[in-house]
């Protein structure tokens, strides 16, 4: 499969080709009374989180990229071990992979194009109400340092400010989602992350698909439905179609998983369905409604999928949480109501819908295919999506114990981005999950710092090629604080079918 081109089917086939980028400047200039308005918690060290950021990076490239690590180990030699123009998208010694692709390198590389520019900067400088003397000024500017300025917001010329900083752009994994050879392209719930929409788009349209027309229709954008746009300002509220990539999981081949969370809109979510269908592009969709809570805000914080029969969850919400009867299944009506979309206790709802059912409103008309828990329908996705009769293994969250279960998934304990099936990236900060890990998986599992596996590939003792069965610590006492784990941190643009 050419490199060039975007296929993902699963969560855990072998990663080839992902989109992240760096924290840039404008995180480094969030003030306290602006973090929560820009979805931080809180203001966080910028050269501290870099670095750590930088590990990320190192561990992607021996895993997607290896030739580039001879050229950053010369890079390093040179620049006496601090942080190089390597790693830095603006710069001239950038390492340019196209494998491990960096929004704002191609971004600057799509804004080359006379006409991409004009339309990209008047459309940003139009939901920003920038003055058309800031338009033109923008405009005069190189590539790099327009893309730089067009994430960070900052004119480093003139040190200042010309439209608010997109800090939330560290977690590419929000901005859109490969659904098999199809791209979905999200729509922000925080007007904080409208920029990146966006930027995205012109990215996928000129980048992705190199701005062939042919290909175009598989990029899947969703917008309002006609009676929005005459509602009420409560009711545009309610029936808002949002949807963000942390609560869409393309699981398997087939099937996809979509939150219904704070983030992610019902309105968006049957919209999708039914493009999905009737492209026929996949043939199962299971929606998972979560509380509308802070801590949970996707369902990529709740869960993640390490192998086809081994998932690390949040223990509250799962069946090991929860000992109350669990609430009916819900029909799409029933869950648009004012009571269900406030959904703010410890339960969720699992309903599926699968295109053969299309004279049932593609809902199976089966008891038997109804699901109570997680566990349930990770049980499910291993059996009928894998065909895989493994015994299943649930790793919880801190272990499953309070208070570290609440603690650590905080901290991003169960959002984990799988490099292939079973080798995964986690943070070190979440101990007692990697205890767990341990505990659950045996000896086979290895538990290993970043850094300890770098030194190891340096040493020439290892090779990437050859790891299985391996959770990976990333440094995270800032990365963790802006509220992301590598499963949030990385956009899989190309994966291996699984096996």
């Amino acid at each position: 499969m050419s490199i060039d081109k975007i296929y993902a089917s699963s969560e855990i086939g072998t990663l080839r080709r992902v989109l992240i980028h760096s924290p840039d400047g404008g995180i480094g200039k969030i003030i306290p009374k602006k973090a929560q308005d820009w979805l931080y918690e809180d203001i966080v060290d910028l050269d501290t989180m870099r670095a750590e950021y930088d590990t990320y990076i190192k561990i992607l490239l021996h895993f997607l990229d290896p030739e580039k690590i001879e050229d950053y180990n010369k890079a390093k030699a040179l620049e006496n071990g601090k942080r190089m123009g390597f790693l830095k998208p603006d710069k001239e010694g950038y390492f340019k992979s196209d494998k491990v692709v960096e929004v704002q390198f191609v971004l600057s590389q799509i804004l080359e194009d006379k006409n991409i520019r004009i339309r990209l900067v008047a459309s940003i400088c139009s939901i920003e109400q920038t003055s058309y003397y800031e338009q033109e000024t923008l405009l005069k500017m190189d590539s790099k340092a327009l893309a730089k300025t067009l994430i960070t917001g900052y004119l480093n010329t003139e040190e200042r400010f010309v439209f608010p900083p997109v800090p939330n752009l560290i977690f590419t994994r929000d901005i859109g989602v490969v659904i098999n050879d199809h791209l979905l392209l999200t729509r922000f719930a925080r007007e904080a992350r409208y920029r990146e929409s966006l930027i995205t788009k012109y990215i996928a349209y000129y980048y992705f698909f190199k701005g062939d027309i042919t290909e175009w229709k598989k990029v899947i954008e969703l917008s309002e439905e006609e009676y929005f746009f005459l509602a009420d300002k409560d009711e545009q509220a309610a029936i808002r179609s949002t949807i963000e990539g942390g609560d869409v999981m393309m699981i398997a081949p087939r099937h996809l998983l979509v939150g219904f969370s704070e983030r992610t809109s019902l309105t968006a979510i049957r919209a999708l369905i039914e493009r999905l269908f009737t492209k026929e592009i996949l043939d199962k969709v299971t929606i998972i409604q979560i509380p509308q809570k802070r801590d949970c805000m996707h369902i990529d914080t709740i869960f993640t999928m390490v192998k086809r029969n081994c998932w690390v969850l949040y223990g509250p919400y799962s069946k090991k949480g929860i000992s109350k009867t669990r609430k009916p299944q819900l029909s799409v009506d029933q869950l648009m109501n004012k009571e269900a979309n406030n959904n703010e206790d410890e339960s969720i709802t699992i309903i599926q819908y699968n295109r053969k059912y299309k004279e049932n409103n593609y809902r199976s008309p089966y008891e038997k295919d109804q699901l109570d828990y997680l566990e349930d329908l990770f049980t499910q996705i291993c059996r009928e999506d894998f065909q895989c009769e493994e015994e299943m293994q649930f790793i919880y969250s801190g272990g499953g114990s309070f208070p570290d279960n609440e603690r650590e998934q905080w901290t991003d304990s169960c959002n984990l981005l799988a490099l292939k099936e079973g080798v995964v990236i986690g943070y070190d900060r979440n101990k007692k999950t990697a205890e767990a890990f341990k505990t659950a998986l045996g000896n086979d599992f290895r538990v290993i710092k970043a850094q300890e596996l770098l030194d190891e590939f340096d040493k020439g003792t290892l090779e990437a090629a050859t790891i299985e069965n391996t959770l990976i610590l990333l440094p995270s006492a800032e990365l963790s604080r802006a509220r992301g784990g590598s499963h949030c941190m990385s956009m899989p643009l190309l994966r291996d079918e699984p096996n």
